[in-house]
């Protein structure tokens, strides 16, 4: 039979072949490790679905190659299955982006698919399920052109879910580009409200900065009040941001506000406390609690320099303490996050979160950040994100990321990233904006014992608008960032904007 199949293929033939005679109650042969692919069945270019060497854990694995364009699937009929929730988990690798997929179908509802993203190396991604008819079919697909591959081992088939609860944007410049003349509109061409349009397309959460006196006047407690009561009519969770500066902190800065340069490290904490209690107590009166609270942005390095360097760990302690006292002060519900950068580094990860356990720091939920022309590849990012959710125990959260639409500029100031392609497989344009960003949430997505809490990108409002630039102190300055917002140059919804609609 394979023979006819071979032939067939070679000719251009495709076979659809029937059910398989009595189905399983459970998935065998998930290491693909019998040459005819036994307890597998294959509908399209049967040619294409194929057992060879170099399986991730054992001998061999599955492949989905031609050398000609092919569409292939190969699957397992289960039923006579508890109805519950499901999740198909396999190891993957794949040379382009949206020609290969693993999904969950015939189960009662609508098919769920989650995509292969483009990497070298193994990859986990997962797809959950409700079943309601005692029947699943975990199907395991490509549609390529010709030489597209894709490989496939390790596959699960469990009860429990996989899903990402949190899927949020962080809109801290929207108030100051509307301000100025932002204007947004859907991908359709309608005008509407910038948060209207992201709630729509499935933003669950909204994440707001907080400067302590800026020079322009935003993105301090005014501003923020008044944005998250916006957020939170629109039914949006709230994730409050605290930079401890009147400015940019990130990695490579962490200045303190003027009024605290000349306090004492005793002063230092009271000041935390009592900046962190002021607007987080403001916005509970105001009806609008904050879900969640990042003591501190991007804190590798610490915050409040010099005191808090990271390289005085027990001050920094401190300072940590004195924020996450004053969130639980406001509401004990509220949780808190730290918030480190650089995603791939597992080495910083264990070094920093370490650390902090040795100096007693308490908190709920560990932020991440990863862009991926930055910090390494997808295959450090999951190394590292399933370190730290088993290690530390804690939920994880990427609290920033973003991804580049056009390589262009729309003002006179150049671009932070303008390759043509920044990460190879997923090229700056539309499609590939949204293939990074599905691609990003689905390893977000597989993290072990469903820690994976959510994604948020990263200013997607921040549009070319002038006067709304990087530097508080300079009216001029310009934007770098326009070319990874998710609106494009005429201010419409970009098709990334659809991912939110993630598990």
């Amino acid at each position: 039979m394979s023979r006819i199949l071979a032939v067939l293929a070679l000719l251009g033939v495709t076979l659809l072949l029937p059910s398989p005679a009595q189905a399983a109650t459970t998935l065998t042969n998930t290491g693909f490790e019998t040459v005819n692919l036994s307890g597998w069945s294959t509908t399209g270019t049967a040619a294409a679905d194929f057992h060879e060497a170099g399986g991730r854990s054992g001998s061999y694995r599955l492949s989905h190659w031609s050398s000609s364009a092919y569409t292939v699937e190969t699957w397992q009929f289960l039923s006579g299955i508890a109805n519950g929730t499901y999740t198909l988990r396999a190891w993957v690798r794949a040379g382009t982006a949206s020609q290969s997929w693993i999904s969950l179908k015939n189960c009662g509802g609508a098919e769920r698919r989650t995509y292969v993203p483009v990497s070298g190396n193994w990859l986990r991604i997962a797809v959950t399920q409700t079943v309601t008819n005692s029947q699943c079919t975990i199907s395991l697909n490509s549609s390529a052109a010709a030489g597209g591959w894709a490989n496939f081992d390790d596959v699960s088939f469990s009860t429990g879910s996989a899903t990402l609860s949190i899927k949020g944007a962080d809109v801290s410049s929207l108030p100051k580009s509307e301000a100025f003349g932002g204007r947004y509109f859907t991908a359709a061409g309608v005008r509407g409200d910038a948060l209207t349009i992201l709630r729509d397309n499935g933003v669950n959460y909204a994440r707001l900065k907080v400067w302590v006196n800026p020079a322009d006047g935003y993105n301090n407690k005014a501003r923020v009040l008044a944005m998250a009561s916006r957020a939170k009519a629109l039914g949006l969770g709230l994730l409050i941001d605290f930079h401890y500066s009147d400015s940019w902190a990130d990695p490579g800065k962490q200045y303190k506000p003027a009024a605290w340069t000349s306090l004492s490290f005793a002063q230092l904490r009271t000041a935390v406390y009592n900046h962190t209690f002021d607007v987080l107590n403001a916005l509970k009166a105001q009806g609008t609690t904050a879900d969640m609270v990042q003591v501190g942005n991007e804190i590798n390095d610490g915050m409040l320099w010099e005191d808090g360097r990271s390289s005085r760990f027990a001050q920094l302690a401190q300072l940590i303490a004195s924020g996450y006292d004053a969130v639980k002060a406001v509401s004990s519900s509220t949780k808190v996050v730290l918030h480190v950068a650089n995603g791939g580094d597992n080495g910083l990860f264990r070094w920093w979160f370490d650390s902090a356990a040795a100096n007693g720091v308490r908190y709920d939920v560990i932020g991440v950040s990863y862009y991926p022309y930055w910090h390494g590849t997808f295959a450090a990012f999951q190394t590292n994100i399933d370190d730290i959710a088993t290690r530390y125990g804690k939920p994880v959260l990427l609290a920033e990321t973003a991804y580049p639409f056009t390589p262009a500029s729309d003002d006179a100031f150049g671009n932070m990233v303008n390759s043509a392609t920044p990460v190879t497989g997923y090229p700056s344009s539309p499609a590939g904006q949204s293939a990074m960003l599905r691609d990003i949430m689905s390893l977000v997505q597989a993290i072990p014992n469903a820690r994976g809490l959510g994604a948020i990108y990263w200013e997607p409002t921040w549009t070319a608008v002038p006067g709304n630039g990087w530097d508080p102190t300079n009216p001029s300055s310009g934007n770098e960032w326009e070319n990874q917002a998710l609106f494009d140059f005429n201010d419409r919804a970009l098709p990334a904007l659809t991912q939110f609609t993630h598990q």
